[in-house]
């Protein structure tokens, strides 16, 4: 590592620490040459996961635009960016444990409907509608019918 101040390529490594999202860990660093300290962080490289659309092209998978297209949903709802960072984290999360290097945007889709039905049904509406690409009211009564039947269920019992 070279010292951010003499760019000397002599250093010591003073204390490791796994970092505040325990994905990384911090370094603190004591340049042989100048005597001054710097901080680094070493994180694991992941492999990037292209999303395969239904046209068969393929793009980056791009968190911030899931991120985009979540927060359009719960707009105006008691959803938090708390609430929807951890909806993208979890996804994130499941996509890397379980595709190497390719995701197919359709298990993409349903998963993230899933997880969203979840947080709030309404926001969950509002992204079937555009995922779905509802054409008429009828399309958002079938989307609601499953979902009302088992409120009904869950208010008898």
């Amino acid at each position: 590592m070279r010292c951010p101040f003499c760019r000397a390529d002599n250093d010591r490594v003073i204390d490791s620490r796994a970092g505040d999202d325990g994905a990384s860990i911090r370094r603190r660093r004591e340049c042989v040459g100048c005597r001054r300290r710097f901080t680094t962080y070493e994180r694991v490289e992941r492999q990037l996961l292209s999303v395969v659309k239904k046209g068969g092209d393929r793009e980056p998978f791009d968190r911030d635009k899931i991120k985009r297209g979540l927060a359009k949903a719960c707009w105006k709802r008691p959803v938090t960016e708390d609430d929807i960072e951890g909806v993208v984290s979890a996804l994130e999360a499941e996509l890397y444990g379980s595709y190497e290097t390719e995701v197919p945007s359709g298990v993409l889709g349903e998963r993230l409907m899933e997880l969203l039905k979840a947080l709030d049904t309404v926001a969950y509406v509002r992204f079937a509608s555009v995922y779905r690409e509802f054409k008429d009211v009828r399309d958002f009564v079938e989307e609601l019918e499953p979902i009302l039947a088992e409120t009904t269920i869950q208010e008898r019992t």
